[in-house]
């Protein structure tokens, strides 16, 4: 892979912080490989948000975010990415590596609100925002040979 000049983003529990929903970890090497040539910054939207370790599970449902037990966590995910793209920008991060599938994180193909497993189109809060204001989003499913 290309050493980028620029530092990149990259979802905490690719890295494995224990960040997740469930705290469990899901590290992934090849996202871990990237620290030899590339400046990393692990960054995990849901706790920026205000959301603690372990949570309960949620999934986007249009433009809002469910925890599994009904709970209404838009308010904290809008936050949360508010927060990491004022830290790409301070960072002068151009590209981002998230955790596929992410209500958060997902770029592509999220879950659909039920809480069956069921894919659909689309991004997570956070994925969205980050490529809506210029920045290539990748989920560890789609990393690219090379990052510039």
């Amino acid at each position: 892979m290309r050493i980028s000049d620029s530092p990149v983003l990259v979802s905490a529990c690719l890295l494995g912080l224990r960040c997740r929903y469930n705290a469990e970890p899901v590290t992934n090497e090849r996202v871990l490989a990237l620290a030899k040539t590339h400046a990393l910054i692990p960054v995990c939207p849901e706790q920026l948000g205000g959301l603690s370790t372990p949570r309960p599970p949620a999934e986007r449902l249009g433009e809002r975010v469910v925890s599994n037990d009904g709970t209404d966590v838009t308010s904290a995910f809008v936050r949360g990415a508010e927060e990491t793209l004022l830290l790409a920008r301070t960072l002068g991060c151009k590209t981002a590596i998230l955790k596929a599938r992410s209500p958060s994180c997902g770029h592509g193909r999220i879950y659909d609100g039920s809480f069956s497993g069921t894919l659909i189109p689309g991004s997570g809060v956070t994925a969205e925002l980050l490529a809506k204001n210029g920045i290539r989003v990748f989920t560890e499913d789609e990393l690219p040979d090379q990052i510039d």
